[in-house]
């Protein structure tokens, strides 16, 4: 164990773009490839790797923060974030500076607990050893075959729910849900809108769908509206949640759709919302509002974090992020019965990047 803090020696930066599968699509965007920004600290011979899926315009973000980083003492995230925000108030704190920011706290926390030879969720405080999960993807450009395999792959590994996405040609989707729901039998199905609809569409919609006992709703409108995001909610069929806030960037945002009883359910993405350090704050406010919170893509980056959540309702284990995440980092988690773990035996976050595999998708 270290008897004194590390300063940090030097910080890179590296921005990939790696092909899908398949063409995926949600209610508003279609795309054939996934942008990833890792970042690299590194203090006493000891590396610390954060991530986030971001566009390769993250690094010149972080570039531009390597004075406030180098130096520092490594298990000052505090400190390090609070001069970063100083640093970037004519940058604007969201989207891309907020992702840039966050991979760089995942990274501090995982250098601070590599030097500790400890694991970031004995760290925090864990008070469990396993998270549940729920399969994410059934991308609208998917046909039923494939929408129908997928989700019952993952009933079949132990995920209780599973998600699918509506929203870009809404005739189409009561089909689809038909057949998503006779693929997953009886496990709890999710439906993720990514803010295609206006708020009254979205409710007549809802109801048109409520025979098939949809249990979760995202995103039927936009996140940045939270009286529409009410509006849903307190119109929905009442076996059927709202769930939103994977584009929370700060704890603001959070406080909005709290303060607007916009959800049931509130999402956050730890590579975007201030990593590791933001998403336990906003962890704590939403328990100030009582308020479940449900991590959002990234299971690799969340796991830790999600051990020492209290209210902590499920991960995200979504399609594009968990392939990304098993082919191109060792130590990546897979199901069991439906969960996820971190790996108590490795310290950190648990996680070493093959960067030797990720040469091919390198941006340079």
């Amino acid at each position: 164990m270290r008897s004194a803090p590390a300063a940090i020696g030097g910080i890179e930066c590296f921005a990939y773009k790696i092909p899908t599968d398949a063409l995926e699509g949600d209610g508003t965007l279609q795309w054939d490839s996934t942008g990833l920004v890792v970042v690299r600290l590194q203090a006493d011979r000891q590396r610390g790797i954060g991530y986030t899926y971001c566009d390769a315009a993250a690094v010149s973000v972080i570039a531009a923060l390597q004075q406030v980083i180098v130096g520092s003492h490594c298990d000052d995230a505090a400190g390090i974030n609070s001069n970063i925000e100083a640093k970037i108030r004519n940058l604007g704190r969201s989207g891309i500076v907020a992702m840039a920011l966050s991979a760089i706290d995942i990274a501090l926390w995982d250098l601070k607990a590599k030097l500790l030879e400890s694991p970031v969720a004995v760290l925090l405080g864990a008070t469990s050893r396993a998270v549940p999960v729920y399969g994410s993807g059934g991308f609208t450009t998917y046909d039923d075959v494939r929408l129908g395999e997928q989700l019952s792959r993952w009933v079949r590994q132990g995920c209780k729910s599973v998600k699918m996405k509506v929203g870009a040609e809404p005739h189409r989707d009561p089909g689809r849900i038909a057949a998503a729901r006779r693929a997953c039998g009886s496990a709890e199905l999710f439906i993720d809108a990514n803010g295609a609809f206006n708020p009254g569409a979205a409710v007549r919609f809802a109801a048109s769908v409520q025979n098939a006992d949809i249990r979760w709703f995202e995103e039927p409108v936009s996140s940045d509206d939270e009286t529409g995001l009410s509006f849903v909610r307190e119109h929905l069929p009442a076996a059927m949640e709202l769930a939103a806030g994977e584009y929370i960037y700060t704890l603001d945002d959070a406080r909005r759709l709290l303060q607007a009883h916009s959800v049931d359910v509130l999402q956050a993405d730890v590579t975007r919302c201030g990593g590791i350090s933001g998403f336990m704050k906003i962890a704590a406010l939403a328990e100030t509002f009582h308020v479940d919170l449900s991590g959002h893509c990234a299971p690799s980056a969340h796991r830790h974090v999600a051990c020492a959540t209290a209210r902590l309702r499920h991960l995200e284990w979504f399609h594009d992020h968990v392939r990304i995440e098993q082919m191109l980092f060792d130590g990546a988690p897979t199901i069991s019965d439906g969960t996820i773990q971190p790996d108590l035996s490795r310290p950190g976050i648990g996680l070493d990047f093959k960067f030797s595999d990720a040469e091919r998708f390198r941006v340079r």
